[in-house]
């Protein structure tokens, strides 16, 4: 059985990641996004300014999944989005709750309170695995995936306070 390490993503992991994420998108039913992303969107929206991720990878140097906080639309200064991606085929083996506590340490070194999760409201496993971490609340959004399809959206929170 090979080792996950958690790591800091650097703009070197940007393709793998992104390969990762197009595969997700590929399979549909858990993101709002519907068109592949390029390396250099990917690069653009992990390695933004006020954005922090990490990286699940084994041992081997297989990427198993990266996690990403930033802001987000009209969040509060003491917020950050959250997004989370697990291989697919992989979810439910402790992927993203490994990667959640790397986020949570950085999420209060960068002196936020909150952390928000928009879900799709019909991403069950997405729903299950934020509230299994300690994610609250229920709010329901109305939302559009990035090709226009109106989704509804459940609104997380995790307090840091």
């Amino acid at each position: 059985m090979s080792t996950l390490i958690i790591r800091p993503g650097s703009l070197a992991d940007t393709g793998n990641a992104c390969d990762l994420l197009n595969e997700i998108i590929a399979i549909g039913g858990s993101t709002a996004l519907t068109v592949p992303l390029s390396r250099q969107e990917l690069g653009d929206w992990v390695m933004g300014q006020g954005c922090v991720w990490h990286i699940a990878e084994r041992d081997d140097g297989t990427l198993m999944g990266f996690q990403w906080i930033g802001p987000w639309g009209e969040l509060p200064e003491d917020t950050v989005e959250i997004a989370t991606f697990v291989r697919a085929g992989q979810t439910g083996q402790g992927i993203g709750s490994k990667l959640f506590e790397a986020t949570k340490t950085a999420t209060r070194t960068m002196g936020k309170n909150w952390i928000e999760a928009e879900i799709r409201s019909d991403n069950e496993g997405g729903l299950i695995f934020y509230q299994s971490i300690g994610f609250r609340g229920n709010t329901k959004r109305d939302g559009k995936m990035t090709d226009g399809t109106p989704v509804e959206k459940t609104v997380k929170y995790y307090d840091l306070r």
